[in-house]
């Protein structure tokens, strides 16, 4: 009897987990599968990048040299990312990416090609007026909820702040390079289909 109540807690408690949270490599390679047929968007965090670095003129995003940029891991993480997409046959429409380097090199990683990279993804914090942050928010928002191109998905690489703005305190604990998986209702509304640490998608190939 214990070990017939032991077994019913474990099967609740993944359950309760879901497939939307799981980390385990199966459910990593039905996420694969499910995007080869298009429809969703991949909202990822930008890739690990050097903690001793700031962005010291983020008024000037043209000044690459003085923001943080992506460390090797979050380049070859990203790298990795990239292939597991193409070896499963993920299609990747649109692209787009913050302004920031380690963003947009995240997103070129990844989807082999140059985002389209925009102030609507790009992290404000407080050189930009609270009207703007919420202007972003709106607009990443927009994009989630934006049904892609028939067989296509939408990649967006943006920031922990612009993220937990839209998408809420969930995603507090949100890490470098971890993507958030969405199906937009055609209506504006979408759904969480997982979560996926960046390490992962390659560990499910």
């Amino acid at each position: 009897m214990r070990t017939m109540l032991g077994a019913i807690a474990t099967l609740m408690l993944g359950l309760l987990v879901g497939p939307a949270w799981s980390q385990e490599a199966a459910v990593v390679a039905d996420l694969l599968k499910a995007l080869g047929g298009g429809g969703h968007v991949i909202v990822v965090r930008h890739g690990a990048t050097h903690a001793d670095q700031a962005d010291t003129d983020p008024l000037n995003l043209d000044n690459v040299a003085k923001q943080r940029q992506l460390n090797d891991k979050g380049r070859a993480d990203a790298r990795a990312f990239g292939e597991a997409f193409r070896a499963a046959g993920v299609p990747i429409g649109k692209c787009y990416s913050s302004r920031f380097q380690r963003a947009v090199e995240t997103a070129r990683l990844i989807a082999d090609r140059d985002p389209e990279a925009t102030a609507d993804l790009s992290e404000g914090g407080l050189v930009v007026t609270p009207n703007e942050n919420n202007r972003r928010t709106q607009a990443l928002r927009r994009l989630i909820g934006t049904v892609p191109a028939a067989g296509t998905n939408t990649l967006i690489v943006t920031h922990k702040p612009n993220i937990l703005d839209a998408l809420g305190r969930d995603w507090f604990e949100i890490k470098e390079g971890e993507a958030s998986i969405f199906k937009p209702g055609g209506t504006g509304k979408y759904v969480l289909v997982g979560r996926v640490q960046i390490e992962r998608w390659a560990a499910a190939r």
